[in-house]
C-alpha cells in the first residue's frame, strides 16, 4: 500500500443511518477535510438524487457538496449511454432519481432494457411480474446494485438483490450490475479524484460489496462495525478486510497510523 491520496466512503451505514449522523462521523469527516484529504462519497442509494443527498448531509453537519457524491443512478446513466445507447428503458425504483439519469429514455411499455434501482413498496408482485414478462420477450436487465438488505432506523430491510436473483433465475437472464461491487464504480470515483487504486482507501459497512470488492480492484479496504455490519457476515465472508474499525469516527486515527 502506498501513501493514501484518496479516501472513498460509503454513506448509508457508515456516515448515517436513516440519514441521521452516526456518533463522531461529522467530526471525523470534518477532520479529513481540514487535513486536505481528497475524498468521494460512494453510495448505492437509489432513492435520492445527488443534489438531495448533498443537501441532507450538509443539513446534518457534513462538509460535502454535490461534486463529492457518486451514486449508482448517475453511474447507470453513463453505463446505459455507452452500452445501450438510445434504448427504451423501464425503471423500477423506489424514489425519483430522474434528475440523475440524463439522456436515459424512460418508458412504461415495450422496453429494450429493464432497469432495477432500489427496492421498496414499488417492488410488488404486479411490477415484478411485468418486468419478468419483458425479460421473457428479450429485454436486457440492468441493476444499479444487487445488495440484499440495508439498515434503517427500524432495522434491516430487504433490498434489490433479494428480488433480482429471482428475476434472473426465472427469466434465464443475467443482470448487468452497475453500482458497487462493479469495478467501474470504484474506477469512476478514483478518476474523479485523480488517484490510482494503490493510493486509495475504501470505507464501508458491507464487507462484500464495499470492502472486498474494492480490495479486488487494488484499493485498501476498511470495514466499519456499524450500519449493516453483522459478526456472522464478517466471519462467513469470502475474504478478509485489510482493516477493521468500530466506526467511521476511528478513521482519522487509522489514517494517521498508516502514514
Amino acid at each position: 500500500m502506498g501513501e493514501i491520496r484518496a479516501v472513498l466512503i460509503d454513506i448509508d451505514g457508515v456516515l448515517t443511518v436513516s440519514w441521521r449522523p452516526l456518533p463522531g462521523a461529522v467530526e471525523a469527516l470534518t477532520r479529513l477535510r481540514d487535513q486536505g484529504q481528497a475524498l468521494a462519497l460512494l453510495t448505492n442509494t437509489t432513492s435520492r438524487t445527488r443534489a438531495s443527498l448533498a443537501a441532507t448531509l450538509r443539513e446534518a453537519g457534513f462538509p460535502v457538496d454535490v461534486d463529492d457524491i457518486v451514486t449508482a443512478p448517475a453511474i447507470t446513466a453513463a453505463y446505459l449511454a455507452e452500452h445501450h445507447p438510445g434504448a427504451r428503458c423501464l425503471l423500477l425504483n423506489s424514489g425519483d432519481v430522474r434528475d440523475d439519469l440524463p439522456g436515459v429514455r424512460l418508458v412504461d411499455d415495450r422496453p429494450d432494457v429493464v432497469v432495477l434501482g432500489g427496492a421498496g413498496p414499488e417492488f410488488g408482485y404486479e411490477a415484478l411480474n411485468d418486468a419478468f414478462g419483458h425479460l421473457l420477450r428479450g429485454a436486457r436487465l440492468v441493476a444499479m446494485h444487487r445488495s440484499l438488505y440495508w439498515r434503517t432506523g427500524d432495522g434491516l430491510r430487504l433490498d434489490t438483490g433479494a428480488f433480482l436473483e429471482g428475476l434472473e433465475k426465472a427469466s434465464g437472464t443475467k443482470a448487468e450490475i452497475v453500482g458497487k461491487p462493479a469495478a467501474a464504480f470504484f474506477g469512476t470515483a478514483l478518476a474523479g479524484l485523480g488517484a490510482d487504486p494503490g493510493h486509495a482507501l475504501m470505507v464501508g459497512d458491507d464487507i462484500e460489496t464495499d470492502v472486498l470488492a474494492a480490495q479486488r480492484c487494488g484499493i485498501t479496504g476498511v470495514l466499519v462495525k456499524t450500519g449493516k455490519y453483522l459478526p456472522e457476515t464478517h466471519r462467513n465472508a469470502s475474504g478478509s478486510p485489510d482493516h477493521v474499525v468500530d466506526s467511521f469516527a476511528d478513521l482519522p486515527g487509522l489514517l494517521d497510523r498508516l502514514r
